[in-house]
């Protein structure tokens, strides 16, 4: 709570001279009686011994009357973003090979697409103005969530996805260009397309080099990511009396058509060979794609003088009242 005028409160130094000249004035008053032997007799009534209640209700209602002239008000201080925002699809492989468990979380083993959704979920609570969407890809592309300011709403879709909800392939071609159909009819100032594969492009009927020279013509850039250990990994199979097996299998990544795809969009290509190494490239890609925002702070006032007026109001009838009434004074 602030005052408007706060030199008004200087007013409540009237209170202590007025309660002094209160009590003074009751020691020097004087009654003509030709005897006290029969006053000195009479008990004084309760409303007579406690007759200073009238000096503490005036001096509360000067009080509450002061500050409610000094204007209290209760600000409420907001703050108002101007940006244009950044547009930015999540592409994310979905084949089959993201079953190889070569990333581990807290010394735990787990599959390549649990880890990638654990580190892209953190990614996508650091934004705050940018829109969003989700592209997931194998076989064929599709949008698993459009662009949307709604967090909460992506990361439950994000959830959702799982390994074998497409049929099996890698359509890196594809991927791209449904991330690209997203944003072209956007009006943001900036559009990136996050690609994550951890294999080489084998579906689809779109060539990937073109669908990134298409990404360059509307301005999009791609961030491309390429996720797994380099050489063997291990894969989860069954083996002949139907247990989980983990075997080691090498999975082919496409390092120079990633870093081709990503320098014809002006993108960066980074590889990513375990867990922490893939959470520092989303935090690079966080950082290199930052909404500049411009922040113009206000503050809107409430008025409280109501909240001291009324009850001064109040405390000076309740005195009056006791003034011609039970505290009434003769002469």
């Amino acid at each position: 709570m602030i005052f408007h005028d706060p030199l008004a409160l200087i007013l409540i130094g009237i209170i202590p001279p007025l309660i002094y000249f209160y009590f003074r004035r009751r020691e020097t008053s004087q009654v003509l009686f030709p005897s006290l032997h029969a006053l000195k007799k009479l008990k004084p009534s309760f409303f007579q011994r406690y007759r200073y209640v009238l000096i503490v209700l005036r001096s509360s209602a000067i009080a509450l009357f002061v500050i409610a002239l000094a204007r209290p008000q209760y600000g409420n201080e907001q703050t108002k973003v101007k940006t244009e925002g950044i547009d930015i699809v999540l592409a994310v492989d979905v084949s089959g090979s993201m079953l190889a468990e070569d990333f581990e979380i807290g010394g735990r083993r787990y599959n390549r697409l649990y880890v990638i959704k654990q580190v892209v979920k953190d990614f996508i609570q650091k934004r705050t103005n940018d829109r969003l969407g989700l592209v997931v890809f194998a076989g064929r592309a599709y949008t698993q969530c459009p662009m949307t300011l709604d967090y909460g709403m992506l990361l439950q879709f994000l959830e959702k996805v799982e390994i074998g909800m497409v049929e099996d392939g890698t359509a890196i071609g594809s991927g791209i260009g449904s991330s690209v159909d997203r944003l072209k009819n956007t009006k943001a100032k900036s559009k990136v397309v996050i690609l994550l594969t951890d294999g080489r492009n084998n579906a689809g009927e779109i060539d990937p080099f073109t669908a990134a020279e298409i990404a360059k013509t509307l301005g999009i850039k791609v961030y491309t990511i390429g996720a797994g250990t380099k050489g063997l990994a291990p894969f989860p199979a069954i083996d002949l009396f139907g247990n989980t097996v983990m075997r080691q299998v090498k999975i082919d990544i496409d390092d120079d058509a990633l870093r081709e795809i990503a320098k014809i969009t002006d993108g960066k290509y980074y590889r990513a060979t375990d867990t922490e190494s893939l959470k520092e490239i989303y935090r690079q890609i966080d950082k290199l794609e930052k909404t500049e925002s411009e922040v113009t702070q206000y503050t809107e006032y409430s008025e409280l003088f109501h909240y001291f007026l009324f009850p001064a109001f109040g405390l000076l009838l309740f005195e009056l009242g006791l003034t011609k009434t039970k505290l009434r004074k003769i002469p």
